[in-house]
């Protein structure tokens, strides 16, 4: 396994692709995914609101890691994207490009920034 700092959005779903095939034995149907997603999402949440924000602290949040919260929901995140086809690496990079068009002056015209 390469090292964390070397790991590309290719090799990490390669990678979460033979985990599920050989230690997970196979993936949960894609509507499951997504609602484990979802649940991923609310840990971290919880956790963030709970370190920057208002709320305090609860028994239960204890021992709870904001950098593992964001891998669950990274993991969960790859697994849908292998289930559905989707190259990651290339959706960002579409994804960076409309962005740069779209976005490209609204945010320095933004009196709110």
């Amino acid at each position: 396994m390469s090292e964390v700092s070397d790991l590309t959005i290719s090799d990490a779903q390669r990678q979460v692709d033979n985990w599920i095939k050989t230690v997970g034995v196979r993936y949960f149907n894609e509507l499951t995914n997504l609602g484990i997603l979802m649940e991923e999402v609310g840990e971290l949440s919880r956790l963030m609101v709970r370190t920057y924000g208002e709320q305090s602290f609860k028994e239960s949040d204890k021992g709870k890691d904001i950098a593992d919260e964001m891998a669950d929901v990274l993991w969960v995140l790859i697994c849908l994207a292998n289930q559905t086809g989707v190259d990651l690496t290339t959706a960002l990079e579409k994804n960076f490009e409309k962005k740069n068009i779209r976005d490209a002056e609204r945010h320095k015209n933004n009196d709110k920034l």
